[in-house]
This record gives structure tokens, sequence and C-alpha cells, in this order.
């Protein structure tokens, strides 16, 4: 069985070394352990996925971020973390008599306001919630760093549309199939360009540095560090 994303970490072995990871390129540690992975002190972090893949799991296990909170949350680490959740549950006292679906794109809307204005203003690391599915948020993040001279490094999270589904499920948040059948779709188109499904890359990396991970993985990573000399 998996374990879950937010399952605590054994006991270290102090036999074993810490292993730190500073990700300067593409990376595939799925199937593989990493205890910290490092970036630079001003670095945009993506945490990417399908629905249900665990990024905001991920967010508040590694900084803390509620995802019940209503505005972005500053981590301990410094980090200024944007979840989309953050959006939706501000926006639901007012609109929250109404189908979801039909108010979704505003809480994307906020998200992605919310985003520019930290990478354009706000001091430190940033780490984003996105699905990272379409190429479009991927290239308009991508602009908005380097307009704040910000490097983008990415998190993606690989799991079976099965998986994901189950995460959904957990959450008590379900896309409807079409559009997950969608994401799913972008998500291996995705991962068959960057060479991480038994082919040859066939596209320049969208980021300074990407780390593909799988659950086990992830919930064996006990911190993100951001430091100057990354």
């Amino acid at each position: 069985m998996t374990p879950p994303l937010d399952a605590s970490a054994p006991s270290a072995d102090r036999s074993v070394p810490t292993r730190i990871v500073t990700p300067t390129s593409l990376l595939d540690l799925r199937a593989d352990h990493v205890d910290e992975l490092r970036y630079p002190a001003t670095a945009v972090l993506i945490f990417a996925g399908v629905p249900g893949a665990g990024k905001s799991t991920a967010l508040h296990r590694l900084f803390g971020a509620d995802p019940n909170a209503e505005v972005a949350v500053r981590a301990t680490s410094g980090a200024l973390v944007l979840d989309s959740n953050h959006a939706r549950n501000r926006l639901r006292h007012r609109l929250g008599r109404v189908p979801y679906p039909l108010w979704r794109p505003l809480v994307h809307w906020a998200h992605y306001r919310a985003i520019r204005a930290a990478l354009l203003i706000a001091d430190g690391p940033v780490a984003i919630h996105d699905c990272a599915t379409f190429a479009w948020s991927r290239r308009l993040i991508a602009r908005w760093a380097r307009a704040g001279t910000r490097e983008v490094h990415m998190v993606l999270i690989d799991v079976p549309a099965a998986q994901a589904r189950r995460g959904q499920v957990v959450r008590g948040r379900q896309v409807n199939t079409v559009a997950f059948g969608a994401h799913c779709r972008r998500w291996e188109r995705l991962m068959r360009d960057l060479g991480a499904r038994d082919a040859e890359p066939r596209t320049p990396l969208p980021a300074t540095s990407l780390v593909i991970v799988d659950r086990p993985t992830l919930s064996a990573i006990s911190r993100i560090a951001f430091t100057s000399s990354a």
C-alpha cells in the first residue's frame, strides 16, 4: 500500500546521513529518498500535479500552510505560501450558496492575481499551488517571476490517476470526470515532453529546475529550505 502523503517519516537511522538536494536541472526522484530540498532565497517554487495529487497536503506539511486559511500564509522558512484553496475559502462567504462550478473561474482569477502580486512585490521565496497542466499558466507565472527577478523551480507530484481520484475523495472535493480526464491527459503530455515516460525529452525545461516525485518520495522529504547560497 502506498503510504499517505502526510505520513510521519520513520525514525531517522543515525548511521544514514541526511540527504540534501539542491536542484539545478531536471531530477527524477521517484522511488528515491531525499530528506531536504534547497532552493535560492528568492525562488518561486511551484508544487504541481493533477487535482488530488497532494499539492495542498504538501504545502500544509512542509510549510504549515493551513488549507482552511483565507489569505497567503508566511511560513517559518520565510516562504509566502499561495494555495488556491485560500481564494476559494475567501470567496465562499459571498458565493457559497451558488454551485461551485459557476464561481470556480473567480477562484482561479483571484489565485493568479495573488500570485502576480507576490512575485512582483513580496519579499523572500514564494511557494505556489498550481496544477501546471496548462502551458499558459506555466508561461504566465514564468513571466511574472522574470519581472520580479526570480527563478522558477517546480516539484512535480506524479501519481496515477486512480490515486489522485482517491485523494479527491479524501479531501471531499471531486473534479468532474471530463475536467479531471483533461488534466490527466495534459499531465501525461508534460511528463512525455520532459522524458519522464521512458523517452527522450522533447521540449526545453519550463523552469530552472524540476523535481519529479511520487508519493513515497514526497512523504520522506522533511524540509524545504531557502538559502542565499543555493
